[in-house]
């Protein structure tokens, strides 16, 4: 392998892909490579792409997660909810200062523990590969996925613009997020030991 890789893409970005570079390798586990980490949902990309975007070991991290926590990512209040009110209810309890109290039933405060506890929040995964306001939410629903992703923006109106929705087979879903992180490893492995 070349120590110029290029951005490699898993999936269909038409439908769902991660795309990602490795820049710079790092022998630190938990930083690993600087690069950029996209999320492709519907034909729009989520991300930053950039070549000096983050370091990718967060990226890394959080698809281990899911793929450990295959199943769990379960939310039942919103499985049947309008994307566009999940993703204006996520903004309202996370981000935004308002005085709404009913989230689908929920309190304010039982909503929040909902997104922590299943862990659907996907995106922003706690670097900067999603600093363009990114998010990507992950429900799993029986034997499949729902991927709810937007732009947090400043107008409502915006981000209703941004949002793409699909549901997926779980076993496709969980099958690209499998590829990526093996690709990303041996790619990751293979380059600790070039010359910078």
């Amino acid at each position: 392998m070349s120590p110029e890789m290029g951005a490699v893409i898993v999936g269909e970005a038409s439908l769902f892909a991660i795309e990602s570079e490795i820049t710079k390798v790092v022998p630190s586990i938990s930083q690993r490579a600087l690069g950029f980490f996209v999320i492709h949902v519907c034909g729009r990309r989520f991300g930053v792409r950039e070549p000096d975007a983050s370091m990718l070991g967060c990226s890394f991290e959080e698809v281990n997660s899911r793929l450990q926590r295959c199943g769990t990512h379960c939310a039942r209040v919103l499985r049947d909810i309008n994307a566009a009110d999940v993703a204006e209810a996520y903004l309202d309890a996370i981000y935004r200062d308002t005085s709404r109290t009913d989230y689908f039933g929920l309190s304010h405060q039982g909503f929040v523990e909902v997104v922590h506890s299943s862990a659907i929040r996907w995106a922003p995964d706690g670097d900067e590969a999603f600093d363009d306001g990114s998010v990507v939410l992950h429900l799993d629903v029986e034997n499949r996925v729902r991927l709810i992703a937007f732009n947090n923006t400043d107008v409502a109106d915006d981000m209703i613009g941004t949002i793409r929705e699909v549901w997926l087979d779980a076993d496709l879903f969980y099958g690209v997020l499998s590829r990526w992180r093996d690709n990303f490893d041996a790619e990751w492995e293979s380059r600790l030991d070039l010359p910078a």
